[in-house]
């Protein structure tokens, strides 16, 4: 048995599979930088999986982080995070992991809202966070796949995401 309750989202309205992906332009973490960039600016070089998760440092996002990086995703796609946490934690996370990614930052939660994916943490009033999901973008930003938990915590279907990545 887990040390914690799983417990059961709410439904969502959020993107779906054939939606065009809501663009937004938030700052955009590398290990060495960051800067604002649009989505639709990283589309249009190519394919773009989306992740989104928890503030760094949640055992989730560590969760998922690794899978990507065991399963080399980065190799065949642009890999971006999307979360609560600052550029600041954005850049110390980079820099610990060494992850072939770059982040959003989105502390807000605005772009979770307009992905339909904002989760109100542990029932904080005004404390929003991004509930865990997947978005494989074309570059149209058309939804090529999407997946996004229904569950606290929930993680995504691994090889159904790489048999979308490599579809594409």
């Amino acid at each position: 048995m887990p040390d914690f309750d799983v417990v059961d989202l709410p439904g969502t309205d959020h993107v779906e599979e054939g939606d065009t992906a809501p663009d937004f332009t938030r700052p955009l973490v590398n290990e060495e930088y960051w800067e604002d960039r649009s989505l639709s600016s990283l589309t249009e070089d190519g394919p773009v999986l989306l992740v989104a998760h928890p503030m760094d440092g949640a055992f989730p996002s560590t969760y998922v982080w690794n899978e990507i990086d065991d399963r080399e995703w980065a190799d065949a796609v642009d890999v971006v995070g999307l979360s609560i946490s600052t550029p600041y934690e954005h850049r110390s996370l980079l820099a610990e992991r060494g992850a072939d990614a770059r982040l959003f930052s989105d502390p807000g939660a605005g772009v979770a809202a307009q992905y339909g994916i904002e989760h109100d943490l542990d029932g904080m009033a005004g404390v929003t966070e991004h509930r865990p999901a997947v978005f494989l973008l074309d570059e149209d930003r058309t939804v090529e796949y999407a997946w996004v938990a229904s569950e606290w915590p929930d993680f995504p279907e691994y090889d159904e995401i790489e048999a979308a990545i490599e579809e594409l």
